[in-house]
């Protein structure tokens, strides 16, 4: 399996550029290189100075060099051709119902139909066999964190669905059809929802994989740091891992006797931002990009910028080693269970948690995850949580009822 490795970072900070110079680099160190775009704005084109287009098919990839392949994802794939089976059974309850056509049309488009778009074509890159190191340029900040959370929280609602629909497919439809005139969907409806949920069992498995991680890319500035601080608690929260932080366009060190006020203004700010940045993330290596004369495009200016990345740890290799992958741990202690989530970054008061039968629905500064227990601790109760030096611990007891009647 491939190395895969997601840029993001707020919209401005220069993740695409970033993405295109991981990949640059990469491919000219001898890795047989990747980098596919997730962002509607697709920029990646104008960075690689390429004329990219949105791709019609997942396997429609332009060379940009020999060892360097680039790919605009888009809404207009089999994704769409797979959703219109459902669509055309949702058009007809909805008809039953009595729903005008057109606002019928509009509420039967394809939710989230990049993001799906996206994590197959990810999917189907790294089964080929065909890459060392695939680079994804993610949408800013907040799309990227949609689109990390859609395969568990997709998977979770299929994983409900199917055997609900399978039963009423046996059982009810002669007498549900009857009754209220709303069409069953058929098996076909149920292929592709099963087909849906395989994908995001083995796009969930690649991205929490010790071969996949996310890269934040920044800039030393307050408000930007801000945020990346968020995002690494919520990449955390939903089990993935950052083998990076990039902190983009750093100005050079003023000169002794240099008087500019501007110049001095900026630099002292930044440096302040860089220790901010060392604080939040430590233990995260921290690469140093400068901010070149010039604006990096082309694979040639992009090559520059990556050789020029530094990292206090010594040189930036092209890529980066396999993760440690923040992972849910449940442990035994004494007649008690702890479950134990890494959560950097946040205190006890910023959390809130709710037991919801046999899930664990965690939130954190406005991002959810819906945990399915193990079944160990679905006979059990929450007893307290408590936050502490990055990690959520939530203490079980046995439901003595349960236990005693082995449920």
């Amino acid at each position: 399996m491939p190395r895969v490795v997601l840029v993001t970072g707020k919209g401005g900070v220069g993740k695409t550029t970033t993405a295109a110079a991981t990949a640059v680099r990469a491919a000219r160190s001898g890795l047989r290189t990747l980098v596919m775009s997730t962002d509607a704005a697709h920029s990646l084109g104008d960075a690689l100075d390429v004329d990219l287009r949105t791709a019609r098919t997942w396997d429609d990839s332009h060379e940009v060099e020999p060892g360097l392949h680039a790919l605009a994802v888009g809404a207009h794939t089999a994704v769409e051709a797979d959703w219109q089976v459902v669509r055309d059974y949702l058009l007809g309850v909805l008809d039953a119902m009595g729903v005008d056509p057109v606002v019928a049309d509009e509420l039967t488009s394809l939710p989230g139909a990049e993001e799906v778009t996206a994590l197959a074509a990810l999917a189907l890159q790294t089964q080929r066999g065909q890459w060392d190191l695939v680079v994804v340029d993610c949408a800013p900040t907040a799309e990227t964190l949609r689109l990390l959370a859609l395969p568990e929280v997709l998977g979770w609602h299929l994983d409900r669905l199917l055997p609900a629909q399978r039963r009423l497919l046996t059982v009810l439809r002669p007498a549900a059809s009857a009754a209220t005139g709303v069409p069953v969907p058929g098996p076909e409806v149920l292929l592709v929802l099963r087909a849906w949920r395989d994908l995001m069992v083995e796009v969930r498995t690649l991205l929490t994989s010790p071969r996949a991680s996310v890269r934040v890319v920044l800039t030393p500035e307050r408000v930007v740091i801000a945020e990346s601080r968020r995002v690494l608690t919520s990449l955390s929260l939903h089990g993935y891992a950052v083998d990076a932080v990039v902190v983009n366009r750093v100005l050079p060190g003023s000169a002794p006797g240099d008087t500019d006020p501007w110049r001095t203004a900026w630099t002292a700010a930044q440096a302040s931002g860089l220790e901010r940045v060392r604080e939040s993330f430590r233990g995260i290596p921290v690469l140093i990009a400068p901010y070149l004369a010039g604006e990096p495009i082309g694979v040639h200016a992009l090559e520059a910028l990556a050789t020029s990345t530094t990292s206090e740890r010594g040189p930036v290799p092209a890529i980066m080693d396999d993760v440690d992958v923040p992972v849910m741990r449940v442990a035994a202690d004494g007649n008690d269970f702890v479950l134990s989530l890494p959560l950097p970054l946040v205190s006890a008061g910023e959390v809130e948690m709710a037991r919801r039968d046999d899930d664990l629905v965690i939130e954190v500064g406005g991002q959810r995850r819906v945990v399915t227990l193990p079944s160990v601790l679905r006979r059990c109760v929450v007893q307290n949580a408590d936050v502490g030096n990055g990690v959520l611990r939530v203490r079980f007891e046995r439901d003595e009822e349960q236990w005693a009647s082995g449920r």
